[in-house]
């Protein structure tokens, strides 16, 4: 238990690549993808107080729900907490494919625990609020499978300068996953046993193994994704460019921070309108 208020990050979350593999008859997907974090995320806090509290501010925090439907919230719930004041620093884009949500319920978890001393909820309850919450607890790069449940750690992974880029306009899980034309394509061949040893071998191997299978339908809802993803592409150093999760966040992969920084002023210049963070993958 602590006795200072406790404050956890809520890193972005990448899906390096995501393959629909099935549909079960309850309607779950079933995915199969690569799952990495980026050194930038949203903050959350928590301090004994009494009754429980949320309260959201940042600069991506407008229309986010400060109510119990907050992710934030249910955590909170979830560890059976009542007399406790959480903070939300929202930096992340709302609904943008990063996970934004998902970590903020994780490092809500992960605050409430070690303010508390209480255990973490069991997996299912942690599952129940939603699939990548799982992932995201953890926040190591990892192999994510099934709903979102089945976790394997990845081999070693370099290190790599990213640029995340946002378009600012809603693409809605619900409807990318209903647009979905193939529901049943085939797994993730299993990362090589001894890692990549450089950006060159990771993004080689992404590009000739790997996919985005929500991408067409995600562009088809917002065609400037189109752009976006050339956009990185074009930028000096990009290895891959690639849409995560369902959108419309997308990344490019750059050898180091000083070039992804370097392509994040390019991008912010250019298109001023868009949401533009660099970043370096957490391995």
């Amino acid at each position: 238990m602590a006795t200072e208020p406790v404050t956890e990050p809520a890193h972005a979350k990448i899906n390096l690549c995501l393959h629909v593999t099935s549909q079960r008859a309850d309607g779950y997907h079933l995915l199969d993808s690569l799952v990495v974090f980026a050194g930038v995320g949203d903050l959350v806090t928590a301090r004994f107080g009494s009754g429980l509290s949320l309260a959201v501010d940042g600069p991506e925090a407008h229309g986010l729900a400060r109510d119990a439907s907050n992710l934030v919230s249910r955590a909170a719930a979830a560890m059976g907490v009542t007399d406790v004041a959480l903070q939300l620093q929202k930096r992340l884009p709302v609904a943008s494919g990063i996970g934004g949500g998902s970590a903020d319920a994780a490092a809500g978890l992960r605050a409430l625990a070690r303010l508390t001393g209480r255990p973490l909820p069991p997996p299912d309850a942690v599952l129940a609020l939603g699939a990548d919450v799982p992932v995201c607890l953890a926040s190591r790069p990892a192999r994510m499978q099934g709903i979102g449940e089945v976790l394997t750690p990845l081999p070693p992974l370099p290190a790599v300068g990213m640029v995340l880029v946002n378009p600012r306009v809603a693409v809605p899980t619900p409807a990318v996953f209903a647009a979905l034309a193939c529901r049943t394509n085939p797994a993730v061949p299993l990362p090589p046993a001894d890692g990549w040893r450089d950006l060159a071998a990771l993004a080689a191997w992404l590009a000739a193994h790997t996919r985005n299978d929500l991408t067409a339908a995600a562009q088809g809802i917002a065609p400037v994704l189109f752009q976006v993803e050339a956009a990185l592409r074009a930028t000096p150093g990009c290895a891959l460019a690639r849409m995560s999760g369902s959108g419309a966040t997308c990344f490019g992969l750059y050898p180091d921070w000083k070039t992804a920084c370097a392509a994040a002023d390019s991008l912010r210049a250019r298109y001023p309108g868009w949401w533009v963070a660099p970043a370096e993958m957490m391995t």
